[in-house]
């Protein structure tokens, strides 16, 4: 399988799960989530969809489990939006690095705050 047609086919799927999210998954769970990226294995069986959510850690547990439930419905989604003769397995996965690039640009201002005071 090429490189190329896998990250084709990763942002279609991103695209679509986006979308598919924003406006036919109902659950109040879901609050705004963003999906960040998806990793595809080589043979394109398994999908790893990685989101960001706003909000605190148990909106952010909520939404992961609102997401697992609705995993079966996404999936069949993708399969009639995106032609595949097999649509990969997806797996609902949270993207830390909204968080540790926050937690960079605060190190950062510290840093160059205490370089502004001597």
């Amino acid at each position: 399988m090429s490189k190329q047609r896998a990250r084709r086919v990763s942002e279609e799927i991103k695209k679509e799960t986006a979308k598919i999210i924003r406006d036919n998954v109902k659950d109040p769970r879901v609050g705004f989530v963003t999906i960040t990226s998806v990793v595809l294995t080589s043979d394109l069986s398994d999908a790893k969809i990685y989101f960001s959510v706003l909000g605190e850690q148990n909106s952010i547990e909520e939404t992961t489990k609102a997401l697992e439930s609705a995993k079966g419905y996404i999936r069949r989604e993708i399969g009639h939006r995106i032609q595949l003769r097999h649509v990969p397995e997806i797996h609902f996965l949270y993207d830390h690095s909204v968080e540790h690039g926050t937690h960079i640009d605060t190190l950062l201002a510290q840093i160059k705050k205490g370089d502004d005071s001597e």
